[in-house]
């Protein structure tokens, strides 16, 4: 068949350790045989960033503001034994963090479904897809460590110059001080961002944070939420049938549990980082959610929503054989095709993006699949592959649905 051709570039970001891998194969194996791919690429790899000294991070954010649309491999945010372990100048700062804080968008997170893998909450028959507000909090925060006791104060100087205080604490002895903050902007367009994702969706909208407790800064939140709600959404909800409400963190958890799934949570930066692995986890696997970062000015970026899977890429290096589950990357590049398409107007890229996740959900419905998913599935006569072997299954399928 003649390759699809592309008007304009995705943002590539292409990343570290057995995602890296993964993300040539997928390229070489499901992508390059049947679309003329054109990508911007940017190499987030760690050694590139500490290269650059992470000005590639900051690159890769304005070229997708640019082009409108990424694609992001997994990547290191190291630590102190990373530190050592690369031979870095300085702890790097998270590359998600960058790029999120620079788009200023909300990252919706959805688990991927498929026969044969049963929740571990087996109530959730539909998918929980978690909205992530992307901006400040503690990925943003100033913090510091202070000795021997002291006064510690918030301290606020506005454009003219006035002080305003608040103490945090007497110290008496030793301990740790943090600052975080938030934009009114950035919460507004947090609100906006998950108020039409659910109107697309028709899917009901709970926004969850802990205002009892966090009396001015989590009111915040649920003030503007409600203030755009009634304001802008309230009657469009209503004609699609579907609810908003707010709730408190620890009530919607234990609602959540309690619940069939199929709706909307939306979550403080911090809260729908942990919440997210939990509902990934709870439908099966890490691998297998799809995560998209939709900033307020239309921007999309497309990423797998686990780490760089560091274990099987040292068992790579040794030459043995690793069964490294693909999904959520093959989703992230189908994700961003698909939305290149719609943008550009290229149906023909729209439909290769869907029938890429169908053959690849039908690999994994035939039996064929990597080694997380072979112990979770109840599948009869299940097959385990390795990692490029699964990545094959689903070329032949792919090619069958292409013609």
């Amino acid at each position: 068949m003649e390759k699809i051709k592309m008007t304009t570039p995705l943002v590539e970001m292409d990343g570290d350790e057995m995602t890296r891998i993964l993300w040539q194969w997928i390229k070489d194996i499901l992508i390059l045989p049947y679309v003329d791919l054109k990508t911007e690429y940017y190499d987030l790899g760690l050694r590139k960033r500490e290269e650059t000294k992470d000005q590639i991070t900051i690159d890769s954010a304005e070229a997708t503001k640019k082009y409108g649309v990424a694609v992001k491999c997994a990547t290191i945010t190291p630590n102190a034994a990373r530190v050592e372990e690369y031979g870095l100048s300085e702890m790097w700062k998270s590359p998600n963090g960058t790029i999120r804080a620079a788009l200023d968008g909300t990252v919706f997170r959805t688990p991927i479904l498929v026969k044969g893998i049963t929740p571990y909450i087996p109530t959730w028959t539909k998918p929980i897809t978690i909205a992530r507000h992307a901006y400040g909090d503690v990925y943003k925060n100033c913090e510091m460590q202070v000795q021997g006791g002291g006064k510690a104060e918030l301290c606020f100087t506005d454009k003219n110059g006035r002080e305003t205080r608040k103490l945090i604490h007497e110290f008496t002895d030793d301990g740790i001080i943090q600052g975080i903050h938030n934009r009114d902007a950035s919460i507004s367009g947090f609100a906006h961002a998950c108020f039409k994702y659910a109107l697309d969706r028709r899917q009901d909208l709970w926004f969850a944070s802990k205002d009892t407790i966090s009396k001015i800064y989590d009111h915040r939140f649920k003030d503007i939420f409600y203030e755009i709600f009634e304001a802008e959404y309230k009657e469009k909800f209503a004609a699609a049938g579907i609810e908003f409400f707010y709730t408190l963190i620890d009530d919607a958890v234990a609602r959540v549990i309690r619940s069939n799934g199929g709706y909307i949570w939306a979550c403080k930066n911090y809260d729908g980082d942990v919440m997210s692995d939990m509902v990934s986890t709870a439908y099966g696997s890490l691998a297998m959610m799809t995560s998209v970062l939709v900033s307020p000015t239309g921007i999309y970026e497309y990423e797998a929503a686990h780490g760089t899977v560091q274990r099987h890429y040292y068992k790579h290096l040794k030459g043995e054989e690793t069964s490294t589950n693909s999904v959520a990357t093959i989703f992230a590049w189908s994700g961003a095709l698909r939305k290149r398409g719609e943008l550009d107007g290229i149906s023909a890229l729209c439909d290769y993006a869907d029938k890429l996740e169908q053959a690849t959900i039908a690999t994994i419905e035939d039996g064929i699949m990597t080694g997380d998913l072979y112990l979770l599935s109840k599948l009869e006569n299940k097959k385990k592959v390795n990692s490029r072997e699964f990545l094959e299954e689903i070329g032949k399928r792919l090619s069958a649905a292409l013609g």
